[in-house]
């Protein structure tokens, strides 16, 4: 905290201003330096800008050559944190500073005490451009940038949150950004933090920070089909447990049960839950009609169902399901090496009517392949000569294909997914997905921005590629028939 002093020379006061303003124009100075010694083979630069951000700093510490006084006071404290500034340092990063101090040299600020908290690291920001920070004093910091309308930090810090989602925390920290980011309307960071949370949510449900996940925020996870997690029956658990210890209103409850995709969940898991949840037993009456769509989904045949009802909707379309039925685990050691395959079963979909029927599929991965446009060509001037390519050209490709065709296939089609594992904060989570259909047997932009011959790659793991395939078999309606 800068020490209270009392008042200061006018001459301290110019030789404040005057070291803040040489502070503004070093940049402009180093460029002009460079532009005239450019053309000169004996040119240096002589740089002794941290001697001044030290100075500067030193002019905060001390107080020395202040001409402005900011009091910091919280509801919870009587006592006031005082902090002798400098006028032009604080206008110039800051209007609301400049407007503030315009007419007045010290000015009292009320803030709550987990702002106050970081008002010393504000101010030193001021001077000096830079300040670090903890998983916990981001919200806090971003609010005092914005409150001052200091637009780098508050980008700043902004930019921290979407590069630390994967960081540990004990109580969690990613819920209470997304709330957060939609107090202050910041739509980038919402869908950092949404996305994060989607791919990840197996390891949310177990965590604390799951009983802080509000009832908006639930409803927009459960209309994803992108969420990563075990089974539709975890995440009824987890709900389950959700609603337990919120108890919203009756019908914001039935609109959260309601999202769940009961056809993907096995009739007889069903019947354990209607006779033994509490929850689903209390609600009932919201859920019976899809309780029992589920039950007819796994009696008949898909292409006798999609006859009657309409399976092109949410309630029939998987999740990213992590169980062993629905895809595989595939660990690439030294990727960059060579060429790898695989290959792995699914259950050909999510009903009953398929559970004994198997799909086996062929996976190809290739670190290197290049697309046709940089292939090897004979050139027209040399004979025989090949225009020479280099390895880097060449990027990662991925191909799934099936083993085998089959008339149990008619009337489904496969989206496939792949996952990528990356290693954040000591922790295994999910940051990349790419999905395709049955269409085409690989994604165009698999890994585009990997670089594989790099141990030290984002996208590997103790030198090895992590991939999850997951295959998601999606019914199609037929043609109706009349009831």
């Amino acid at each position: 905290m800068a020490r209270l002093t009392g008042a200061r020379p006018v001459a301290a006061r110019r030789w404040g201003c005057a070291a803040a303003a040489v502070f503004l124009l070093l940049p402009t100075v180093q460029a002009a330096q460079k532009a005239d010694l450019s053309g000169d083979a004996t040119a240096a630069t002589i740089n002794h800008s941290l001697t001044l951000l030290q100075r500067l700093q030193e002019l905060l510490q001390h107080g020395n050559g202040s001409d402005s006084v900011l009091r910091v006071r919280t509801a919870a404290s009587d006592e006031a944190k005082v902090f002798h500034t400098h006028q032009l340092l604080l206008s110039l990063q800051s209007e609301v500073f400049e407007s503030l101090l315009r007419n007045q040299s010290v000015v009292t600020l009320h803030e709550p005490p987990e702002t106050a908290a970081l008002f010393e690291k504000f101010i030193r920001y001021l001077y000096c451009g830079g300040v670090s920070i903890l998983l916990h004093q981001a919200i806090p910091m971003h609010q005092l940038a914005s409150k001052y309308r200091v637009w780098g930090l508050q980008r700043g810090v902004a930019d921290y949150m979407k590069t630390h989602l994967a960081s540990e925390s004990s109580q969690g920290h990613v819920v209470g950004w997304y709330h957060y980011a939609v107090r202050i309307g910041d739509a980038a960071l919402q869908e950092s933090c949404l996305q994060f949370l989607a791919w990840n949510l197996s390891a949310v449900l177990g965590s604390a920070e799951w009983g802080s996940v509000s009832v908006e925020l639930l409803l927009l996870l459960l209309e994803r089909s992108d969420l990563v997690l075990h089974s539709e029956l975890e995440l009824y658990t987890a709900v389950e447990g959700w609603l337990g210890r919120q108890q919203p209103e009756g019908p914001m409850a039935e609109r959260v049960l309601r999202a769940i995709r009961y056809p993907m969940i096995a009739p007889s898991q069903l019947f354990r839950l209607q006779a033994q949840s509490a929850v689903l037993a209390r609600h009932y009456s919201a859920v019976q009609d899809l309780l029992f769509q589920a039950f007819q989904f796994h009696a008949a045949s898909p292409l006798h169902f999609a006859k009657y009802f309409d399976v092109n909707c949410s309630m029939f379309l998987p999740r990213n399901y992590l169980a062993p039925s629905w895809g595989s685990q595939w660990v690439i050691n030294n990727p960059a090496r060579d060429d790898r395959s695989t290959s792995f079963q699914t259950q050909l979909g999510p009903s009953s009517h398929d559970a004994g029927k198997r799909v086996t599929w062929n996976v190809l991965f290739s670190p290197r392949w290049l697309p046709i446009s940089l292939r090897p060509v004979y050139s027209d001037s040399v004979s025989g000569a090949v225009q020479p390519v280099r390895i880097e050209d060449g990027r990662p490709r991925l191909v799934i294909t099936p083993a085998m065709s089959s008339p149990d296939f008619a009337g489904v089609s496969f989206q496939k997914t792949v996952l990528v594992g990356v290693r954040q904060q000591g922790r295994v989570l999910v940051k990349h997905a790419y999905s395709f259909h049955q269409s085409s047997d690989e994604v165009a932009d698999f890994l585009a921005h990997a670089d594989l011959q790099k141990r030290t790659s984002e996208y590997l793991i103790d030198n090895s590629l992590h991939l999850h395939i997951i295959i998601k078999p999606v019914y199609h309606s037929l043609i109706k028939v009349k009831k």
